[in-house]
């Protein structure tokens, strides 16, 4: 198959990220049935979504308090340098926690990252802020939020901002970049 073949989103690609976004767990059949496909070609555009890394991976939501874990954190971090190798350091550590939800370096505060943390309490927080947070070599700053309640928490993109056009010639060019990367590892 061509990349040009490959490249058509269409508003099928559209139904179909719609109906994963709500549900990632739909069996091919129940997928293909919700947007109007027989199984196979449905598997196949799926499997193009999948390769051309519009579809990353397919997750399992759990409920945190059902868990345990009913405290949630807001965390701006400010980091002493700004440097390449600081930044990575500290990516590279908060990867490795478990309790760190999401970790982005922002602009336009004085923070350099926001980081959600799910913990079961207070006690926990603390224990995580001061034994791995501010153990972290180059920062400087932590300014905690604590969450009282979720009224919008999902993972789920705006599709209707999708141009199928457009997202074409994106699609294109993430299945060739995925391509050469194939072909570095294989060659």
């Amino acid at each position: 198959m061509s990349t040009s073949e490959l490249a058509k989103l269409d508003r099928t690609d559209l139904r179909i990220l719609a109906a994963l976004q709500g549900n990632g767990g739909l069996t091919n059949q129940h997928l293909a049935e919700t947007v109007g496909l027989s199984p196979s070609p449905c598997s196949r555009r799926v499997q193009k979504l999948e390769t051309a890394g519009i579809i990353v991976k397919r997750e399992t939501v759990l409920d945190a308090r059902k868990l345990g874990l009913d405290l949630t954190v807001m965390i701006q971090i400010s980091m002493d340098r700004h440097t390449p190798e600081r930044f990575a350091n500290f990516e590279e550590q908060v990867a490795s926690y478990p309790e760190v939800q999401l970790c982005y370096l922002v602009t336009g505060q004085e923070a350099d990252y926001l980081l959600k943390v799910v913990v079961p309490d207070i006690d926990g927080y603390q224990h995580f802020l001061l034994n791995k947070v501010t153990r972290i070599e180059g920062v400087s700053g932590v300014h905690s939020s604590f969450v009282m309640r979720r009224v919008v928490d999902t993972a789920a993109l705006p599709l209707n901002y999708v141009d199928a056009q457009k997202s074409n010639q994106l699609l294109a060019a993430s299945l060739e970049k995925n391509r050469k990367r194939l072909r570095r590892k294989i060659g």
